[in-house]
This record gives C-alpha cells, sequence and structure tokens, in this order.
C-alpha cells in the first residue's frame, strides 16, 4: 500500500490535469462553447496549480523505475504548467468574439501532462508515451479552426511530419533495444558499457532525428514556419515555449543518462544541429515578413543556441540550457502576448510593416516589445544575454570555444531581425489604415510582467541560476 501511495505521489501534477481534463471535457460536452471562458480560465488556474504542485511534490522515482520526479523534472515542468496556465489566459482573449472551442483549454492541459510525463521518463516506452500524448494534442490545436485554410495546413502538414518523426524515434528506439538489451535507462546504460557499437549509433542517430524534430532544430524544422503561421497565437505560444521547454528537457535526459557513457558519439550529431540551427533560424529570419513566421525561425536559432550547452556534456552545460530555456519562455510568452494585442480596426496584425506608428499609438506596448526583442536578442543587461552567457561559457570550459564562437557570430546575425521590427514599430511613418486599438486588460498583464521580469532579471540571476545548478546535479 505505501509502495502504491508512493508511486501516486510522484505523479500528482499529471494525476491532477488528467482527471480534471476529462472533468472540463464533460462539462464542455454538455454546456458547449457557452461555459468557454469559465473552462479556460479554470484549466488555466489547474495549471497554475500544478505548477506549484510540481515543486511541492516529494522526489523519487516510481512505477517500477519507469517514472521519476528528481529535481530536473520539476524545474522542467515548473516551466511547462507555468507556460500552459498562461497560454489558456491568452486563449480566452483570443477567442472572445471570433472563435470558441471549449477543446482548446483542455488540449492544451492533455498536451502539458503529456510534456511532463516526457521530462520524468526513465524509459523509451515511457517516453514515447508522453512524446504521443502531447503530440496528437498539438496537432488537434494547430489545426482548430476548420474554417481557416492556413490553419487546416498547418495541423495537416504538423500531422504528417510529426507521424514520420514519430517512426523515426520508434525505429531509433528499436535499434537501442536490440543493441542493448533493454528499454530503461539503467538498462541502455549498462547494455552499452562504454563501448558503442555501430549498430547502436545508427539507432542513436534516427533517436536524436526524432527528437530534433520535436525541438524544431535543423534541418527537422520544416513544419515550424507553416504551423507558427497557421495556428492560432495562443497556440502558437503554447508550441513555441511550453512544447519546446518539455522537448529540450527530454533532449538532455535522454543524452545525459542512459548515453552519458558514449558522450564522444552524440556530441558530433548534436554539435552539427546546434551549428546548422544556430546559422539558418538567424538566415532565414532576416528575410521574413510576416512577424509570426519571423518567430519561428528565432525559435530555430534559439533551439541552436541551447543545444551548444548540451554539446558541452557538463553539469555547467545544462544548469546554461535550464537558464536558457526559462528566460526564452519568458520572452516567447510576453512577445505572443504582444502580438495577440496588436490590432487595428479590429483586424490582427500579421506582417511587421503593420508595426508602424506603434509608439506613437500605444507607447507601453512598444516598449514592452523593446525590452522583449533586445532581451530575445542576448542583449545585456537584459535576461537572454545570461542564457547564452552560461551556454556559451560552459562550451569554452569543454574545449569548443570555436562552437561558442559561432554562437556569438549568429548571435549578432539574430539582433538584426529584432532590431529591423524595433526600428518599424518606433521610427517608421504608419499607414492609412488607423490607429492600434486598446489591448485586454489580460494580455496587458502578460507582457507586463514578462518585460519586467526580464528588466529586473539581473537582481535575482544568482537564484535562478543556483536552482539550475541543482535542477542539473542530477546528472552527476
Amino acid at each position: 500500500m505505501n509502495s502504491d501511495f508512493s508511486d501516486i505521489a510522484v505523479i500528482l501534477p499529471e494525476l491532477l490535469l488528467s482527471v480534471m481534463g476529462m472533468v472540463l471535457l464533460i462539462w464542455g460536452a454538455f454546456r458547449g462553447n457557452r461555459d468557454f471562458h469559465v473552462i479556460t480560465l479554470t484549466a488555466a488556474a489547474l495549471m497554475a496549480a500544478a505548477a506549484v504542485l510540481a515543486i511541492l511534490t516529494p522526489t523519487g522515482g516510481g512505477f517500477n523505475n519507469l517514472f521519476v520526479n528528481d529535481a530536473f523534472a520539476q524545474f522542467a515542468k515548473f516551466v511547462i504548467f507555468g507556460a500552459g496556465s498562461v497560454c489558456a489566459l491568452m486563449a480566452v482573449t483570443f477567442s472572445a468574439d471570433t472563435f470558441r472551442r471549449f477543446e482548446m483549454p483542455v488540449l492544451m492541459m492533455y498536451a502539458a501532462t503529456g510534456l511532463s510525463i516526457m521530462v520524468s521518463s526513465q524509459d523509451l516506452m515511457t517516453v514515447y508515451l508522453g512524446i504521443e500524448l502531447s503530440s496528437l494534442s498539438a496537432y488537434v490545436l494547430a489545426a482548430m479552426r476548420r474554417d481557416n485554410l492556413r490553419a487546416s495546413e498547418a495541423g495537416l502538414k504538423y500531422f504528417i511530419l510529426g507521424a514520420l518523426s514519430s517512426v523515426i524515434l520508434l525505429y531509433g528506439m528499436s535499434m537501442v533495444y536490440g543493441y542493448t538489451g533493454g528499454t530503461s535507462f539503467d538498462a541502455i546504460a549498462a547494455g552499452i558499457g562504454g563501448d558503442a557499437s555501430f549498430g547502436l549509433i545508427i539507432g542513436l542517430v534516427f533517436l536524436i532525428a526524432g527528437l530534433a524534430f520535436k525541438i524544431s532544430a535543423a534541418p527537422f524544422h520544416m513544419w515550424t514556419p507553416d504551423v507558427y503561421q497557421g495556428a492560432p497565437t495562443p497556440i502558437t505560444a503554447f508550441l513555441a515555449t511550453a512544447s519546446k521547454m518539455g522537448a529540450f528537457a527530454l533532449v538532455i535526459r535522454v543524452m545525459l543518462e542512459p548515453f552519458a557513457d558514449i558522450t564522444a558519439e552524440w556530441r558530433q550529431i548534436i554539435i552539427l544541429l546546434a551549428i546548422v540551427s544556430m546559422i539558418w533560424g538567424s538566415l532565414a529570419a532576416i528575410w521574413q515578413t510576416n512577424i509570426k513566421r519571423m518567430m519561428a525561425y528565432s525559435s530555430i536559432g534559439h533551439m541552436g543556441f541551447a543545444l551548444v550547452g548540451v554539446a558541452a556534456g557538463s553539469e555547467a552545460g545544462v544548469a546554461g540550457c535550464l537558464v536558457y530555456l526559462a528566460t526564452y519562455v519568458v520572452m516567447n510568452l510576453g512577445a505572443f502576448a504582444l502580438i495577440l494585442s496588436m490590432k487595428r480596426g479590429g483586424q490582427p496584425v500579421e506582417t511587421i510593416a503593420d508595426l508602424a506608428g506603434l509608439s506613437r499609438d500605444r507607447l507601453p506596448m512598444a516598449l514592452a516589445l523593446l525590452v522583449v526583442f533586445f532581451s530575445m536578442a542576448g542583449i545585456p543587461p537584459l535576461a537572454g544575454f545570461f542564457g547564452k552567457f552560461l551556454v556559451f561559457t560552459a562550451a569554452i570550459e569543454a574545449g569548443f570555444w570555436w562552437l561558442a564562437v559561432i554562437g556569438l557570430v549568429t548571435s549578432v546575425l539574430s539582433a538584426f531581425y529584432y532590431i529591423r521590427v524595433i526600428k518599424v514599430a518606433f521610427f517608421d511613418e504608419p499607414g492609412e489604415d488607423g490607429g492600434f486599438d486598446a489591448s485586454d486588460i489580460s494580455l496587458r498583464t502578460v507582457y507586463g510582467a514578462s518585460a519586467v521580469f526580464l528588466l529586473i532579471f539581473i537582481a535575482f540571476v544568482g537564484y535562478v541560476i543556483d536552482w539550475a545548478g541543482a535542477s542539473a546535479g542530477v546528472f552527476a
């Protein structure tokens, strides 16, 4: 009985969201979309509660070591559930007049649950279970606006390419199982024994390719621009924040737990993904005119920067990744809240050129945009600078100074398209489309809080680094 209770204790956040997700689904089935706002706000509150519960839940393993709740998982879950809660709040505003589907917040809850399972996995089968739960929810979310051509196209592309990545991932898992004799992380590590066979390396390549799709690392990023552009903005925000945090935390756990003894083999693949992602993300974003597509390519570049920390293969590298990802999530929540707020005559702004005159009509919004985008560019002393500094420092300490140099160069390139947006918002002459509409108070709260956090991050950066370092300590 005690063993059963301890198993349940480590999955309390997942249990809360799973059970309450069914309750909200039944509620919506009877009440329809009339109670959309109540259901969405309830979902946001539940995910916020799950974020707190993730930290308070006792650490330890469960379910015959299929699942673990350690300091690393607690950090990742706090960010995932927190981001999910904020995205649900965005959905309330987005759906106020044009689009109400009670399934949206419920699917967000289930996607967050799948992501949480991923980061706590101790077995390849648990990994796949979490990936499929989060992915299937995300496919439906992306295509939820069935009357919108771009949303339908985005959902279809996401589903087809996601199914392909799942096949690649499963093939890699099967080869790893075949060459190590187990699917649990402990069994894989014991089966490797510090010496990787050629077949195992091939399986690892397929495994990493499948995971690279989930984090939008180039060249496995093909779905990202279309899905970011076509999906409803709150869903895009969820995919850019919670999904990225969960998938990247899984990459860290898979690389540094079962395959820790063959770091030299997988590091080459990670370095290649990092370089291609940094270069392609930074260059491709320069030519974008649609702001959501620009954010998509920006996310590809950011994943490349974070992969530099994974390539370091050290505790410092993991801690740098966690700080980078946490600040990345806050920056993107602020950015998408701003995108959702920018409307002229009730119509959402889509292109960068449409931002002309923003500082004249809505100066606080323009200032928040400046802070968020400068932080994304990594300009000190904003929060985005510290994440890049930590991952590049970890790479230099690991002997990969040249990788840090590539990161610095591409970071300078990426600053161009962020500064271009600021230039348009502050200095370009507005067109004849009228002024910007006033934004909803919930959105003002999100992007305002994001901007303030990024500004004052320097005051408590030491605490965040200590928390990230303690979380990374599980891989010592």
